[in-house]
């Protein structure tokens, strides 16, 4: 059964999922060039990524601990986001060598995980609306 405060935390994961999105769909070659910006300042810009990862993440993990239905993919989505910014901390190297792949002639990927997250944030909506 999921709570209120489970509940809460979906709306916050669409408000996140939908400016998140809308911003990757909108400017990618913004989101290239922060990318690019955090990986010019090596371990420091693995670990400003890992924040952001490990805000979203233990956010979710806290408070939305749902194993069972549709609401478990939100779950999961907090612990990977966990377990990325653990990667950013403990092998910044690994989360450097994802962030050196960013470029203007793969902005593309960003507009694609734009889209993922804009349908993540329109089915959590939709359950939400739905009262499941």
């Amino acid at each position: 059964m999921t709570t209120d405060l489970a509940k809460a935390v979906e709306l916050y994961a669409v408000v996140h999922f939908t400016v998140i999105g809308l911003s990757h769909v909108l400017q990618p070659a913004a989101w290239v060039r922060f990318f690019q910006l955090l990986c010019a300042h090596g371990t420091t810009g693995a670990f400003a990524n890992g924040f952001l990862s490990l805000m979203f993440g233990s956010i979710i993990v806290a408070f939305h601990n749902v194993w069972e239905g549709g609401a478990i993919v939100l779950t999961l989505i907090g612990w990977a986001q966990v377990a990325k910014a653990l990667v950013a901390f403990i092998a910044p190297e690994i989360s450097l060598r994802g962030m050196n792949r960013v470029s203007a002639e793969r902005l593309w990927e960003f507009q694609f995980a734009g889209a993922l997250f804009l349908a993540i944030a329109a089915w959590l909506a939709f359950r939400l609306s739905q009262g499941t």
